[in-house]
C-alpha cells in the first residue's frame, strides 16, 4: 500500500513530534479525572532546581534525576499532571497534605485506605513507599515498596516538585 504525499507528511510530522515523549498509558476504566484540561508546560530545569531548593530538608538536597527514573515504577498506575487520569491508581496531583482515600470521588479506594485516616505527609509517603502493606494492611495497592532510603527520598521530592507542592 502507498501513502499519498499528504498523507505520508502527516504520519512524519507526528511522529517527529512524538520524538523523545512518553506516552502515558491508558486510563483503566475511562478518563475520570477531567483530562481534557490542556496540559502544563513542562518546567524548566531552572525551575525545578527552584522548586527544590524550596523544599525542607532531607528533600531540598534530594536528586530529581533518580526520583524521576524510580517514579517509572509507579507510571503504570499513576498520572501526575492537573487533571491527569485516575488509571489503576489515582491520579497524584495535590496528594501532599490530602487525606488518603479522598480527593477522587470517581476513584474507588480500598476500605483499608479510606478507613487508615492517614494524610500524606512526606512521612507518611516514606512509609507507605517502603511497603504499602504494611502501613496500610488490606490496600488494594501490590507495589512490593522501594528498600532504598534515598531512593524514597528523591521520589517524594520528585512527587512534590512535580505537583507543585509549597511548603507552609
Amino acid at each position: 500500500m502507498r501513502l499519498g504525499p499528504i498523507l505520508a507528511a502527516a504520519a512524519l510530522a507526528t511522529l517527529v513530534s512524538a520524538c523523545g515523549q512518553s506516552q502515558p498509558a491508558a486510563p483503566v476504566g475511562g478518563d475520570q479525572a477531567g483530562s481534557a484540561a490542556a496540559p502544563a508546560p513542562p518546567m524548566s530545569d531552572a525551575d525545578k532546581q527552584a522548586a527544590l531548593a524550596a523544599l525542607p530538608a532531607p528533600y531540598k538536597t534530594a536528586d530529581l534525576a533518580n526520583g524521576e527514573s524510580k517514579f517509572a515504577l509507579c507510571q503504570a498506575c499513576h498520572t501526575l499532571p492537573p487533571g491527569g487520569a485516575n488509571m489503576t491508581g489515582p491520579n497524584l496531583q495535590g496528594v501532599i497534605g490530602a487525606k488518603a482515600g479522598e480527593g477522587h470521588a470517581d476513584f474507588k479506594f480500598s476500605d483499608a485506605l479510606k478507613a487508615s485516616n492517614i494524610v500524606w505527609t512526606p512521612d507518611k509517603l516514606d512509609a507507605w513507599l517502603t511497603k504499602p502493606s504494611d502501613l496500610v494492611p488490606g490496600t488494594k495497592m501490590t507495589f512490593a515498596g522501594l528498600s532504598d532510603p534515598k531512593d524514597r527520598t528523591d521520589v517524594i521530592a520528585y512527587l512534590m516538585v512535580s505537583t507543585g507542592y509549597k511548603p507552609k
